[in-house]
Protein backbone atom coordinates (compact mmCIF):
# COMPACT_ATOMS: atom_id res chain seq x y z
CA UNK A 1 0.00 0.00 0.00
CA UNK A 2 1.27 3.48 -0.98
CA UNK A 3 2.16 5.35 2.48
CA UNK A 4 1.85 8.75 0.42
CA UNK A 5 -1.89 8.89 0.02
CA UNK A 6 -4.39 10.16 1.98
CA UNK A 7 -6.62 8.64 5.24
CA UNK A 8 -9.66 7.79 2.84
CA UNK A 9 -13.05 9.44 3.56
CA UNK A 10 -14.76 6.18 4.03
CA UNK A 11 -12.05 4.55 6.62
CA UNK A 12 -11.78 7.66 8.88
CA UNK A 13 -14.83 10.36 8.81
CA UNK A 14 -13.23 13.85 7.51
CA UNK A 15 -13.92 15.66 10.65
CA UNK A 16 -11.65 12.81 12.59
CA UNK A 17 -7.83 12.36 13.05
CA UNK A 18 -5.15 15.44 13.08
CA UNK A 19 -5.41 18.01 10.28
CA UNK A 20 -3.25 17.77 7.49
CA UNK A 21 -3.20 18.95 3.80
CA UNK A 22 -5.72 16.53 2.04
CA UNK A 23 -5.18 13.83 5.11
CA UNK A 24 -2.01 12.81 3.51
CA UNK A 25 0.93 12.14 5.74
CA UNK A 26 3.04 14.12 7.57
CA UNK A 27 6.57 13.60 6.21
CA UNK A 28 9.54 15.71 7.26
CA UNK A 29 11.94 14.30 5.44
CA UNK A 30 11.10 15.94 1.50
CA UNK A 31 13.31 13.45 0.07
CA UNK A 32 11.20 10.83 -0.14
CA UNK A 33 8.22 12.68 -1.57
CA UNK A 34 8.21 14.05 -5.31
CA UNK A 35 5.74 16.81 -4.14
CA UNK A 36 5.72 18.44 -0.52
CA UNK A 37 2.94 20.90 0.76
CA UNK A 38 4.00 23.54 3.24
CA UNK A 39 2.79 25.80 5.01
CA UNK A 40 3.78 29.33 5.32
CA UNK A 41 2.20 30.83 8.58
CA UNK A 42 3.82 34.20 8.46
CA UNK A 43 2.08 37.95 7.45
CA UNK A 44 4.51 40.79 8.63
CA UNK A 45 4.63 41.79 5.21
CA UNK A 46 0.41 42.74 5.24
CA UNK A 47 0.02 46.25 5.71
CA UNK A 48 -3.54 46.81 6.38
CA UNK A 49 -6.10 43.79 7.79
CA UNK A 50 -3.49 40.66 8.77
CA UNK A 51 -4.47 37.17 9.65
CA UNK A 52 -3.05 35.79 6.61
CA UNK A 53 -0.70 33.75 9.42
CA UNK A 54 -3.47 31.38 9.92
CA UNK A 55 -4.54 30.68 6.69
CA UNK A 56 -2.60 27.08 6.41
CA UNK A 57 -3.87 25.86 9.75
CA UNK A 58 -7.08 26.63 8.37
CA UNK A 59 -7.11 25.63 4.98
CA UNK A 60 -5.64 22.13 6.60
CA UNK A 61 -8.67 21.86 8.33
CA UNK A 62 -10.66 22.65 5.11
CA UNK A 63 -8.33 20.36 2.69
CA UNK A 64 -10.24 16.93 4.75
CA UNK A 65 -13.32 18.16 2.52
CA UNK A 66 -11.46 17.21 -0.64
CA UNK A 67 -11.84 13.43 -1.88
CA UNK A 68 -9.39 11.74 -3.83
CA UNK A 69 -10.07 12.06 -7.97
CA UNK A 70 -9.80 15.17 -9.93
CA UNK A 71 -13.46 15.68 -11.42
CA UNK A 72 -13.07 15.80 -15.24
CA UNK A 73 -9.34 13.71 -15.90
CA UNK A 74 -11.02 11.69 -12.92
CA UNK A 75 -6.78 10.74 -12.31
CA UNK A 76 -5.72 10.99 -8.72
CA UNK A 77 -2.12 12.90 -8.26
CA UNK A 78 -1.58 10.51 -5.37
CA UNK A 79 -1.28 7.58 -7.76
CA UNK A 80 1.42 9.03 -9.79
CA UNK A 81 3.05 11.17 -7.32
CA UNK A 82 4.35 10.38 -3.93
CA UNK A 83 3.36 13.48 -1.73
CA UNK A 84 3.08 14.63 1.68
CA UNK A 85 2.53 17.59 3.86
CA UNK A 86 6.14 18.79 4.61
CA UNK A 87 4.73 20.20 7.99
CA UNK A 88 5.03 23.98 8.50
CA UNK A 89 8.26 26.19 6.89
CA UNK A 90 10.09 27.93 9.98
CA UNK A 91 9.43 31.72 10.09
CA UNK A 92 9.56 34.64 12.81
CA UNK A 93 7.15 36.83 13.58
CA UNK A 94 8.87 39.18 15.32
CA UNK A 95 11.55 39.67 12.47
CA UNK A 96 11.02 40.12 8.58
CA UNK A 97 14.32 40.08 7.41
CA UNK A 98 15.01 36.58 9.55
CA UNK A 99 11.70 35.26 8.35
CA UNK A 100 13.01 35.81 4.92
CA UNK A 101 16.12 34.43 5.21
CA UNK A 102 14.79 31.10 7.37
CA UNK A 103 12.21 30.53 4.19
CA UNK A 104 15.10 31.01 1.53
CA UNK A 105 16.56 28.24 3.60
CA UNK A 106 14.49 25.61 3.76
CA UNK A 107 13.27 26.33 0.40
CA UNK A 108 16.95 25.53 -0.27
CA UNK A 109 16.80 22.48 1.01
CA UNK A 110 13.69 21.24 -0.93
CA UNK A 111 14.93 22.65 -4.06
CA UNK A 112 18.47 20.29 -3.16
CA UNK A 113 15.76 17.20 -2.57
CA UNK A 114 14.43 17.62 -6.18
CA UNK A 115 11.03 17.67 -4.39
CA UNK A 116 8.46 19.76 -6.01
CA UNK A 117 6.95 22.53 -3.46
CA UNK A 118 3.28 24.27 -3.18
CA UNK A 119 3.20 26.47 -0.38
CA UNK A 120 0.04 27.37 1.21
CA UNK A 121 0.73 31.26 2.75
CA UNK A 122 1.03 33.73 4.50
CA UNK A 123 1.28 36.69 2.39
CA UNK A 124 2.26 37.51 -0.65
CA UNK A 125 5.88 38.87 0.53
CA UNK A 126 6.33 34.60 1.44
CA UNK A 127 6.62 34.27 -2.46
CA UNK A 128 9.91 36.15 -2.46
CA UNK A 129 12.11 33.89 -0.71
CA UNK A 130 10.69 31.02 -2.22
CA UNK A 131 11.83 32.64 -5.70
CA UNK A 132 15.35 33.38 -3.85
CA UNK A 133 15.56 29.32 -3.79
CA UNK A 134 13.89 28.09 -7.12
CA UNK A 135 15.57 30.91 -9.41
CA UNK A 136 18.95 30.98 -7.42
CA UNK A 137 19.97 29.49 -10.41
CA UNK A 138 18.46 30.73 -13.59
CA UNK A 139 15.18 33.09 -13.80
CA UNK A 140 11.75 31.83 -13.80
CA UNK A 141 8.84 31.80 -15.86
CA UNK A 142 5.51 32.85 -13.59
CA UNK A 143 2.25 33.03 -14.21
CA UNK A 144 0.33 35.20 -11.87
CA UNK A 145 -3.24 35.34 -10.59
CA UNK A 146 -3.75 38.45 -8.02
CA UNK A 147 -6.32 41.25 -8.44
CA UNK A 148 -2.70 43.24 -8.10
CA UNK A 149 0.40 43.08 -9.45
CA UNK A 150 2.69 43.18 -6.31
CA UNK A 151 5.32 45.07 -8.25
CA UNK A 152 5.28 48.54 -6.19
CA UNK A 153 8.42 49.96 -5.61
CA UNK A 154 7.98 50.96 -1.33
CA UNK A 155 5.87 51.55 1.02
CA UNK A 156 5.71 53.72 4.13
CA UNK A 157 8.50 56.42 3.28
CA UNK A 158 11.27 53.94 1.40
CA UNK A 159 10.24 50.41 3.19
CA UNK A 160 10.95 47.69 -0.06
CA UNK A 161 9.91 44.42 1.97
CA UNK A 162 5.71 43.60 2.00
CA UNK A 163 2.98 41.85 0.44
CA UNK A 164 2.65 44.80 -2.70
CA UNK A 165 6.21 44.36 -3.34
CA UNK A 166 7.35 40.93 -3.97
CA UNK A 167 7.63 40.53 -7.71
CA UNK A 168 9.52 44.15 -8.26
CA UNK A 169 12.40 42.63 -5.74
CA UNK A 170 12.05 39.04 -7.19
CA UNK A 171 12.72 40.69 -11.10
CA UNK A 172 15.64 42.99 -9.42
CA UNK A 173 17.38 40.08 -8.65
CA UNK A 174 16.92 38.66 -11.63
CA UNK A 175 15.07 35.46 -10.30
CA UNK A 176 11.77 35.75 -12.36
CA UNK A 177 11.96 36.67 -15.98
CA UNK A 178 9.48 39.73 -16.81
CA UNK A 179 9.50 38.74 -20.67
CA UNK A 180 7.87 35.24 -19.22
CA UNK A 181 5.58 36.73 -16.69
CA UNK A 182 1.92 36.77 -17.22
CA UNK A 183 -0.25 38.59 -14.60
CA UNK A 184 -4.07 38.09 -14.73
CA UNK A 185 -7.08 39.68 -13.35
CA UNK A 186 -5.37 42.84 -12.74
CA UNK A 187 -8.39 45.06 -10.92
CA UNK A 188 -8.97 47.89 -8.51
CA UNK A 189 -8.31 51.31 -8.31
CA UNK A 190 -4.83 52.56 -8.55
CA UNK A 191 -2.83 54.92 -6.03
CA UNK A 192 -1.75 56.68 -9.70
CA UNK A 193 -2.48 56.62 -13.06
CA UNK A 194 1.59 55.49 -13.27
CA UNK A 195 1.30 52.48 -10.77
CA UNK A 196 0.99 49.65 -13.89
CA UNK A 197 4.24 51.25 -15.55
CA UNK A 198 7.07 50.07 -14.44
CA UNK A 199 5.26 46.76 -14.68
CA UNK A 200 4.65 47.05 -18.09
CA UNK A 201 8.19 48.84 -19.31
CA UNK A 202 10.29 45.47 -17.94
CA UNK A 203 7.87 43.05 -20.36
CA UNK A 204 5.31 41.68 -18.31
CA UNK A 205 2.16 40.57 -19.79
CA UNK A 206 -0.46 42.16 -17.70
CA UNK A 207 -4.24 41.15 -18.56
CA UNK A 208 -6.59 43.01 -16.69
CA UNK A 209 -10.25 41.51 -15.92
CA UNK A 210 -11.63 43.47 -18.44
CA UNK A 211 -9.58 42.45 -20.72
CA UNK A 212 -10.33 38.45 -19.87
CA UNK A 213 -14.13 39.73 -19.96
CA UNK A 214 -13.31 40.72 -23.75
CA UNK A 215 -11.04 38.13 -24.82
CA UNK A 216 -12.75 35.44 -23.12
CA UNK A 217 -11.13 31.91 -21.46
CA UNK A 218 -9.70 30.30 -24.56
CA UNK A 219 -7.85 32.99 -26.01
CA UNK A 220 -6.55 34.24 -22.25
CA UNK A 221 -5.17 30.64 -21.97
CA UNK A 222 -3.74 30.17 -25.27
CA UNK A 223 -1.62 33.55 -24.56
CA UNK A 224 -0.61 32.35 -21.08
CA UNK A 225 0.24 29.01 -22.68
CA UNK A 226 2.13 31.32 -25.60
CA UNK A 227 4.18 33.71 -23.10
CA UNK A 228 5.53 30.80 -20.78
CA UNK A 229 6.24 28.25 -23.56
CA UNK A 230 8.36 25.18 -22.19
CA UNK A 231 10.22 27.02 -19.51
CA UNK A 232 10.56 26.12 -15.88
CA UNK A 233 7.34 28.17 -14.50
CA UNK A 234 6.42 29.37 -11.11
CA UNK A 235 2.38 29.35 -10.20
CA UNK A 236 1.60 31.90 -7.60
CA UNK A 237 -2.08 32.52 -6.76
CA UNK A 238 -3.62 35.09 -4.60
CA UNK A 239 -6.79 34.11 -3.54
CA UNK A 240 -7.98 37.93 -3.89
CA UNK A 241 -7.90 37.10 -7.08
CA UNK A 242 -11.44 35.88 -6.77
CA UNK A 243 -13.99 37.96 -6.20
CA UNK A 244 -14.87 38.27 -2.15
CA UNK A 245 -18.57 37.26 -2.86
CA UNK A 246 -16.64 34.38 -2.91
CA UNK A 247 -13.60 34.23 -0.98
CA UNK A 248 -14.17 37.57 1.64
CA UNK A 249 -11.35 36.11 4.06
CA UNK A 250 -8.71 38.15 3.04
CA UNK A 251 -6.36 40.63 3.75
CA UNK A 252 -6.69 43.32 0.34
CA UNK A 253 -10.56 42.61 -1.32
CA UNK A 254 -10.90 43.90 -4.49
CA UNK A 255 -14.73 43.56 -6.10
CA UNK A 256 -15.22 43.02 -9.76
CA UNK A 257 -13.25 39.20 -9.38
CA UNK A 258 -13.27 36.01 -11.26
CA UNK A 259 -16.10 33.77 -9.85
CA UNK A 260 -14.57 29.80 -8.06
CA UNK A 261 -15.69 28.45 -11.53
CA UNK A 262 -13.58 30.53 -13.77
CA UNK A 263 -10.50 30.59 -11.39
CA UNK A 264 -10.76 26.33 -11.69
CA UNK A 265 -11.29 26.49 -15.61
CA UNK A 266 -8.36 28.52 -15.81
CA UNK A 267 -6.42 26.77 -14.34
CA UNK A 268 -7.52 23.62 -15.85
CA UNK A 269 -6.05 25.11 -19.33
CA UNK A 270 -2.51 25.41 -18.45
CA UNK A 271 -2.00 22.01 -17.92
CA UNK A 272 0.68 22.47 -20.27
CA UNK A 273 2.70 24.24 -18.58
CA UNK A 274 6.19 22.89 -16.84
CA UNK A 275 5.14 24.34 -13.15
CA UNK A 276 7.98 23.36 -10.74
CA UNK A 277 6.90 25.16 -7.69
CA UNK A 278 3.71 26.73 -6.71
CA UNK A 279 2.24 28.92 -3.76
CA UNK A 280 -1.27 29.80 -3.02
CA UNK A 281 -1.66 32.54 -0.83
CA UNK A 282 -3.41 36.05 1.15
CA UNK A 283 -6.49 33.48 3.01
CA UNK A 284 -7.17 35.45 5.94
CA UNK A 285 -9.55 33.41 8.61
CA UNK A 286 -10.24 35.99 10.32
CA UNK A 287 -12.07 38.09 7.58
CA UNK A 288 -13.91 34.76 6.52
CA UNK A 289 -17.36 33.68 6.82
CA UNK A 290 -18.23 30.12 7.72
CA UNK A 291 -14.78 28.83 6.59
CA UNK A 292 -15.35 29.31 2.89
CA UNK A 293 -12.47 30.78 1.75
CA UNK A 294 -10.35 28.21 3.33
CA UNK A 295 -12.59 25.91 1.61
CA UNK A 296 -11.91 27.29 -1.49
CA UNK A 297 -8.11 27.88 -1.21
CA UNK A 298 -8.30 23.96 -0.59
CA UNK A 299 -9.89 23.12 -3.82
CA UNK A 300 -7.63 25.61 -5.74
CA UNK A 301 -4.80 23.81 -3.93
CA UNK A 302 -5.79 20.71 -5.29
CA UNK A 303 -6.09 22.07 -8.81
CA UNK A 304 -3.09 23.24 -8.35
CA UNK A 305 -1.57 19.68 -7.28
CA UNK A 306 -3.14 18.13 -10.23
CA UNK A 307 -1.42 20.39 -12.53
CA UNK A 308 2.06 20.05 -10.99
CA UNK A 309 1.03 16.12 -10.88
CA UNK A 310 -0.12 15.67 -14.42
CA UNK A 311 -3.30 14.30 -13.97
Amino acid sequence: MNKYRPIEGMTVPRFADIATFFRLPIEKDPEKVDIGIIGVPWDAGTTNRAGARHGPREVRNASSLVRLYHPVSLKSPYDVKKVADLGDCPVNPADLQDTLKKIQIYYENIVKKNTLPISIGGDHLVSLPILRALGKNKPLAMFLFDSHTDTWDTYFGGFKYTHGTPFRRAIEENLIDPKKIVMLGIRGALYDPKDLDWAKEQGITIITIDEYQKMGLKETTQMINNIIGDSETYLTFDIDGIDPTFAPGTGTPEVGGFTVRESQNILRELNSINFIGADLVEVSPPFDLNNQTSLIAANIAFEILCLISKV
